[in-house]
């Protein structure tokens, strides 16, 4: 990589071909490809994640949640990860997988790096502007994720309540709630978890989501599976924001679920009207007292950054073809929209890099990525 000033003279810019932003599923498996068609770290590209170590999301995800608990995790393209203990806090399992697979294949992720702003730059260049400098770079492969974009609904007197007010991305296990009235406020599967961990040590619960919650009851093939992403990627392809996963596939019912079902845990009501300094009420309805109100409301793309390229449709989405956003071909979104799944990063970190070269063209006698990751273990050491 060398440095070079673009756009002012004051503006001193390291050139290199690709910047990938974040270092999650979808960031890992880019840099991979970028790996296996002949691209070198810290020459050819360079990966930045804001996160303070490997794992991506997952290191922040609550204690309880353990690998066993995890659900659908799938292996990054070229290692796979065996022998984990499903007893051990899921972030410490991923974490420690990221970590070795970074070292492993030789990905140099630069961190904690946190980008500000992504905009034109000279010579058909884009600049990246983050807190270790600027990069100047002929491709993107933006893979952010929605981690850091938890969704607060709002509601009225919610300034009011006097309990406490957290989200998903800031719960700390149920023992936080020990004795407690609370409420979890989401149709989703982490709502669910919540909801079975807190049960067993709150005073009581209540749950309430905007629509019935669909429980599913047969399997998840991967009929299913094709169904659910074409669902997805219809949505963006009309420039609208990315619907939940579950919004698509429903809840898989398991044993768990069922017990708790049986118990009442799971009875649900539709969401309040207002929030008061007790509790939540209904316009039409009771009052329900609570000390805490947990909101596990999902999450939204986070893309901000991406705003001067002005990127996004009146719908508010950002409509792309495979991974290419179709306002501007150097940039490619992967973990977003079809591919926020473990099992679609890996896909579409291999077709963003596709699509880069093409842009980009790669070294000689390299040819298109394989399909299938057998092949893709030949970057490994003996061993891996």
């Amino acid at each position: 990589m060398n440095y070079t000033g673009v756009r002012e003279a004051e503006v001193v810019a390291m050139k290199t071909e690709v910047v990938v932003i974040g270092a999650g599923q979808a960031g890992l498996s880019a840099a991979f490809h970028l790996r296996r068609v002949g691209y070198q770290a810290d020459r050819d590209f360079v990966v930045l994640d804001h996160s303070p170590r490997p794992g991506g999301a997952w290191q922040f995800r609550w204690p309880t949640l353990t690998y066993g608990k995890v659900h659908g995790m799938h292996a990054l393209p070229g290692m796979e990860l065996t022998g984990a203990d499903p007893a051990r806090p899921s972030s410490e399992v991923i974490g420690a997988y990221f970590d070795s697979y970074e070292r492993t294949f030789g990905l140099r992720v630069h961190r904690p790096v946190d980008v500000s702003a992504v905009r034109d730059g000279d010579d058909g260049r884009l600049l990246v502007e983050t807190s270790e400098g600027t990069y100047a770079t002929r491709a993107l492969i933006n893979a952010t994720g929605t981690w850091d974009r938890p969704f607060w609904p709002r509601f009225p007197g919610q300034e009011t309540f006097d309990g406490r007010q957290l989200h998903t991305a800031q719960y700390p296990g149920p023992d936080a709630f020990a004795g407690q009235r609370v409420v979890v406020v989401g149709g989703g599967t982490s709502a669910v978890q919540h909801l079975m961990e807190i049960a067993e040590v709150a005073a009581d619960t209540t749950w309430v989501t905007r629509r019935p919650p669909l429980f599913r009851e047969d399997p998840f093939d991967q009929q299913h599976g094709r169904n659910a992403v074409a669902l997805v990627e219809q949505r963006v392809r009309q420039g609208l924001p990315p619907q939940s996963v579950v919004s698509v596939t429903g809840l898989p019912m398991t044993e768990a679920m069922q017990r708790a079902r049986e118990r009442g845990i799971l009875d649900r009501l539709p969401l309040f009207d207002r929030i008061t300094p007790d509790g939540v009420r209904w316009t039409d309805g009771p009052a329900i007292a609570a000390d805490s109100i947990l909101y596990a409301t999902g999450f939204r793309a986070a893309i901000d950054h991406l705003a001067p390229l002005k990127l996004r449709e009146p719908g508010g989405g950002i409509r792309i073809e495979g991974t290419r956003a179709l306002r501007d071909p150097r940039v490619h979104l992967v973990g977003y929209g079809p591919s926020a799944s473990t099992i679609g990063a890996n896909r579409a970190g291999r077709e963003a890099v596709n699509g880069a070269r093409e842009l980009l063209g790669a070294p000689e006698g390299v040819g298109p990525l394989p399909h299938g990751s057998p092949a893709l273990r030949s970057l490994a050491p003996a061993g891996v």
